[in-house]
């Protein structure tokens, strides 16, 4: 994985001398929170194959990028796409795959066959459920495979009442469509700017210099202090 990733370029594009400490491969991190705003793209990106996202959260420059990012409202965060790469994070109560079928019934009867009524018949509605239950079905396996991942096992003396004391209080509560959606979204940030959400683009905002801020540690905390 590190077969690209060479001191001695690094070193050499900086002018610095070839037993620098700490080495860019040995502790990545401390090398980019000292020379993160020096070095080109084309370097810069290499720290990807030594570094994770949620390694690099703690360099505050990189965290404030992800931050701007979020505040930009991007497609791949919004509500209908996070829901669908991150089904485990939501705890929405609608039935899953609802707006998938409603796709796959607008494409039969807009583009299928022309989108004819008398030979489309109820072809629409047939495919829009069969596009829900798989939905929902993708939603079921990924929950039941993280819960499996995440089983540990518990003693025989605990009892009903104390499993329930873990469940997340946030969950329990009752709350309205558009709570559940703004905790939604606001657990998706969080993740994002933390390191946190497998599978996302990180590599295209971490090493974006344009992202920058002119004060980075004042628009952290007029975050976290607005929400």
């Amino acid at each position: 994985m590190q077969s690209h990733f060479q001191d001695s370029d690094i070193l050499s594009y900086l002018v610095l001398p070839q037993d620098y400490d700490p080495l860019p491969s040995v502790d990545p991190i401390e090398f980019l929170k000292r020379h993160l705003h020096k070095l080109p793209p084309n370097i810069i990106q290499r720290f990807s194959l030594v570094t994770t996202p949620k390694q690099r959260t703690a360099i505050t420059e990189i965290r404030n990028r992800r931050l701007k990012f979020t505040e930009s409202r991007p497609r791949s965060l919004s509500f209908a796409v996070a829901r669908n790469n991150w089904p485990t994070l939501w705890q929405g109560r609608e039935q899953r795959g609802q707006e998938e079928g409603k796709e796959e019934q607008e494409w039969a009867k807009t583009s299928f066959l022309g989108g004819a009524e008398q030979q489309v018949g109820n072809l629409a509605k047939l495919l829009g459920d069969m596009e829900e239950e798989r939905e929902a079905e993708r939603v079921r396996i990924i929950r039941r495979t993280q819960a499996n991942d995440d089983f540990v096992p518990e003693e025989e003396s605990d009892s009903e009442e104390e499993e329930n004391e873990d469940e997340d209080p946030e969950i329990q509560e009752s709350e309205s469509p558009e709570e559940a959606q703004a905790l939604f979204e606001r657990r998706v940030r969080e993740r994002f700017i933390y390191g946190l959400l497998e599978g996302a683009d990180y590599d295209s905002v971490d090493w974006d210099e344009w992202l920058d801020v002119e004060d980075d540690r004042d628009a952290e905390e007029r975050w976290f202090d607005d929400d």
